[in-house]
């Protein structure tokens, strides 16, 4: 899949970016993981403190889609460690996106995914099991549904009703 530079959709969708149907995300996130650029289809997830969910996506095939998980922007632990993210790219997933906080960061950096999340915490989550799959979740200034599509490279995030045309 070719890369679509986030600039450039912009400048080219206007029409999307009027109607909503095209919406960028607010500049909160870090980046971290070896792919900087990376787009797919969404899969959502809410959870608070909380990443036995979180696992539990991630154990299953990515193919190519992006996890965006709505963490509440908790700063108080992570909901992402360096085992979910060399699990992530193995069951090939393009990229997760996290309002909230991962750990294990050089680990996560070493794994061929690209990861969007707010801060890096050391303390773990809790593992209660507690969440919602595929709901629609609010998160840097706008409603993502599960089934978009999201773009993000060095200049931001972007979340697409369709996948975009080069």
């Amino acid at each position: 899949m070719a890369a679509i530079a986030t600039a450039e959709a912009c400048d080219t969708n206007a029409a999307f970016l009027a109607s909503g149907d095209l919406r960028v995300l607010q500049p909160i996130f870090q980046c971290y993981g070896q792919r900087r650029t990376f787009s797919g289809p969404v899969v959502t997830l809410k959870v608070f403190e909380d990443n036995v969910l979180v696992r539990e996506l991630i154990e299953t095939k990515g193919e190519g889609r992006v996890l965006v998980i709505d963490g509440g922007g908790s700063m108080r632990s992570a909901l992402m460690g360096g085992n979910l993210g060399q699990l992530a790219q193995n069951m090939g997933w393009a990229g997760i996106l996290i309002n909230g906080c991962i750990r294990d960061v050089d680990e996560i950096n070493g794994c061929d995914i690209g990861v969007r999340a707010l801060a890096s915490n050391p303390l773990k989550p809790n593992k209660k099991g507690i969440g919602e799959k595929h709901v629609p979740v609010y998160i840097g200034g706008t409603l993502i549904r599960d089934g978009e599509w999201l773009y993000a490279d060095s200049d931001g995030v972007l979340i697409s009703k369709t996948e975009l045309s080069i």
